[in-house]
């Protein structure tokens, strides 16, 4: 045979392996998305024929990725087995690098929390080296407390703030952490055998809610944490948007206030330095004369701030000015994007929305144009605190879904 014709055969032999993946890739993503499903409905929603689905499924049933999950009863016939993504096939595990704290999750595929740890960081800017060894630290113990091996955690999901380039061997751009171009995922690959993958926190806070909280069906839409810093995830046509260079979605350092206050990122007059929590205190602090809001935390000090609102003028200002700043950066958001939702969270945006969702979406009609604005929910979100976490555990679970459901990216193209 001759050396074209090898070349032609082996180009053929590839097409097929991709397009095979690409078929249980479309299978497993149905499954895990919108499951239970059964074999007719997975024919309904994948355009596929009947018989790829049957052949496929039950590849995946006989790996173990897929498992039955009950029946359901059809029009005259027999009734049809329920499938799911089976939850203890492997697990994932992720992580939240955040202000105060790092935070270590381990999930199975159903993404039920299996274990968890958190460390203190007592520094605004730690060093890198630390938050390698306090995530890599959380990893072994999220699975010796689960009994679970290494070798059956698919992944590692790391959500930090700043600007990724990733998320395999990420390099992470983090001037509020004083980080240039750090190597973060090479330094956390370097300390395990599990897969590393790293996020910014809005974005896996963003793919949380928008798989299984307040995000679920909407197309177009913006979600916004707000915690000490503020950040945002874009979605457009239901993916993720993340401009030339995963820096989209910076709403934090927008400017709202010309030659305002300085910024951590060493800007001024940003978003965040109005209305994340680290810039509302020192607000607060500023206007009550120099005496700062209680608590032995960041977090403490600002739920104790939203408190005294009904005892001091002055505290009762700061927050509604905070409203008014966040509205105005909603708005923004409207006009620009045009998002059919916006979703409110981060550990301060839910303390806020928790209590003033209302006045906040008043505060974005004054600023918006009528027509986007019409068209916009603003929703406070779904998942809570935990849902960076969460978010960043499913970097490993994606990856799964795109491999049609193999461990590692080889494993299909060797069958």
């Amino acid at each position: 045979m001759t050396g074209g014709a090898n070349n032609a055969m082996e180009s053929r032999r590839t097409t097929v392996r991709d397009m095979r993946r690409s078929n249980r890739s479309v299978i497993l993503t149905s499954i895990y998305r919108s499951g239970p499903l059964s074999r007719f409905e997975l024919v309904r929603e994948t355009s596929l024929s009947a018989a790829s689905v049957s052949n496929l499924v039950g590849e995946l049933l006989e790996e173990g990725v897929v498992e039955e999950a009950g029946s359901v009863e059809s029009d005259g016939g027999r009734p049809r087995v329920l499938l799911r993504v089976a939850p203890g096939f492997a697990s994932v595990a992720g992580a939240e690098v955040g202000e105060t704290r790092v935070r270590v999750e381990l999930f199975d595929l159903a993404m039920q929390v299996l274990a968890t740890v958190e460390y203190p960081i007592e520094s605004p800017t730690p060093e890198p080296s630390l938050v390698v060894d306090r995530v890599l630290q959380g990893l072994a113990e999220v699975t010796a407390q689960a009994g679970v091996a290494p070798a059956q955690v698919l992944g590692l999901g790391v959500a930090v703030a700043g600007i990724v380039e990733g998320p395999a061997d990420a390099v992470v751009h983090a001037q509020t952490l004083g980080w240039d171009a750090v190597p973060l995922g090479a330094m956390l690959q370097a300390g395990t055998t599990v897969p590393v993958q790293v996020d910014n926190g809005a974005n896996t806070l963003g793919q949380a809610e928008m798989w299984f909280g307040a995000g679920r069906g909407a197309e177009h839409a913006v979600i916004a944490l707000v915690g000490s810093g503020v950040g945002s995830a874009l979605v457009a046509n239901g993916v993720s948007y993340r401009g030339a260079r995963s820096s989209a979605g910076e709403w934090g350092h927008t400017t709202i206030a010309y030659g305002g206050r300085q910024c951590r990122c060493g800007s001024s007059g940003c978003l965040e330095a109005y209305a994340g929590a680290e810039g509302v205190l020192d607000r607060f602090r500023q206007a009550n004369r120099g005496k700062a809001a209680p608590g032995a935390d960041e977090e403490s000090a600002f739920s104790a701030l939203l408190d005294l609102t009904g005892s001091s003028k002055v505290a009762a200002q700061v927050i509604d000015e905070t409203i008014g700043y966040l509205g105005a950066g909603f708005a923004n958001l409207v006009n620009l994007f045009n998002p059919e939702r916006i979703v409110l969270g981060g550990w301060a945006g839910i303390a806020i929305g928790e209590r003033y969702l209302p006045q906040l979406r008043e505060a974005t009609a004054r600023h918006a144009l009528r027509q986007p604005f019409a068209q916009v929910s603003i929703e406070l979100c779904e998942l809570g605190q935990d849902a960076v976490a969460l978010g960043a555990a499913t970097l490993p679970v994606l990856r799964l879904l795109r491999e049609g459901g193999a461990r590692r990216p080889d494993t299909l193209a060797a069958r």
